[in-house]
């Protein structure tokens, strides 16, 4: 049975990333399936710190405390459908917080959508929650490192 792997990305805007002023790069994965997120976990911790939440109330807290403490996120991977509050719910909270500080989303963390939900108005919404890439699952780890690559992250 072939399965079919949807990508859609957002234009690429040209930012001053961790990786070029020499910082690590911050990971938040934020992944409720055990699988999924212990795939995702081991590949990206080979390009940074990666911290792990699962579901959405953590995830905007951890972000939260890393925007606070002055180690930012740079990079969120994000699960869309999660207990307690969802993908998209997490990610307006998280521009909140960044735009709050000053930051816009241009200049902000790169955030990936992963999920199981192929439907085209689900995409439209996670964009307009300012998300950088939506991407399916099964994940193919080639994509996701060529967007890393693009953004200076890996």
């Amino acid at each position: 049975m072939h399965q079919h792997r949807t990508e859609f990305t957002a234009p690429a805007i040209s930012l001053a990333t961790a990786a070029v002023t020499g910082h690590t790069t911050r990971v938040l994965l934020v992944e409720d399936d055990f699988a999924t997120r212990l795939l995702l976990q081991t590949f990206l911790s080979r390009y940074g710190e990666c911290h792990v939440a699962v579901n959405g109330k953590e995830a905007v807290a951890a972000f939260r405390a890393a925007s606070d403490c002055g180690q930012p996120y740079r990079l969120v991977c994000m699960d869309v459908l999660l207990p307690e509050m969802n993908g998209r719910e997490a990610i307006g909270q998280i521009r909140a917080i960044e735009e709050a500080s000053g930051v816009f989303s241009n200049s902000g963390a790169k955030i990936i959508m992963i999920t199981n939900v192929h439907d085209i108005k689900e995409v439209s919404r996670c964009f307009r929650q300012l998300c950088d890439v939506y991407l399916t699952k099964p994940v193919d780890l080639r994509t996701l490192l060529r967007h890393l690559r693009a953004w200076h992250l890996a």
